[in-house]
């Protein structure tokens, strides 16, 4: 099998693909079809993972009693990271979006499974995070997927964990990496939101540091 070469103008697209995709919490209503979503959780499993585990495990909440379980957690966390905020700092806080859970027609949590059957341990004896890391890698594989669609994702990670995993009913050994909404975004923009709403600004550069 000959090495596959992209032309020019795919890199290109492959960079405006980057640039466009965003952390989503306003969504329609509107239905993702079944054969869309299928694609965009295919694509999560062509990441690389740590001695080839696939740790990663996804559950799709669909049932009412688990979305407001979830809602519910996610409320609560909130309003506990806000009391952290102080003076300007918190007012602006109580502005932000945070959550697409009102809206989103498909909701995701996504683990890591901390002793998968696969990989034996392979380059986790002295990095166990690295089955962490696999499973964020193809959560950005869905994620670019999923902008690629024209759909958009948000990731929700103001959650107390343990309380979802009970609420959830998932195995002891199964590490949240975070509450996904997906669907269908109500604006489109190439800026972050927390950036737009005079939260933080993003660098304009990477700061590489040499040794």
């Amino acid at each position: 099998m000959t090495a596959r070469s992209f032309s020019p103008d795919f890199r290109a697209e492959l960079t405006e693909l980057m640039r466009w995709r965003r952390d989503v919490r306003r969504f329609r209503t509107d239905p993702v079809p079944e054969d869309l979503l299928a694609r965009c959780l295919d694509a999560l499993r062509l990441a690389p993972s740590v001695g080839l585990s696939e740790p990663w495990r996804v559950l799709r909440v669909d049932g009412a009693e688990a979305r407001a379980a979830a809602a519910a957690n996610f409320a609560e966390a909130n309003a506990t990271a806000l009391a952290g905020q102080d003076g300007d700092r918190a007012a602006r806080y109580a502005t932000l979006k945070l959550s697409g859970m009102d809206a989103a027609p498909v909701q995701l949590a996504i683990y890591c499974d901390t002793d998968p059957p696969k990989g034996a341990g392979l380059g986790a004896a002295s990095m166990p995070q690295m089955r962490q890391y696999s499973v964020v890698a193809g959560v950005t594989m869905m994620w670019l997927t999923a902008r690629a669609e024209g759909l958009g994702l948000g990731w929700i990670s103001i959650l107390d964990p343990d309380r979802l995993a009970r609420d959830l009913d998932v195995p002891t050994t199964w590490d949240l990496i975070g509450y996904f909404c997906l669907g269908w975004p109500e604006q489109e923009a190439d800026s972050p939101e927390l950036e737009r709403a005079g939260w933080e600004t993003r660098a304009d550069t990477l700061d590489l540091e040499v040794r």
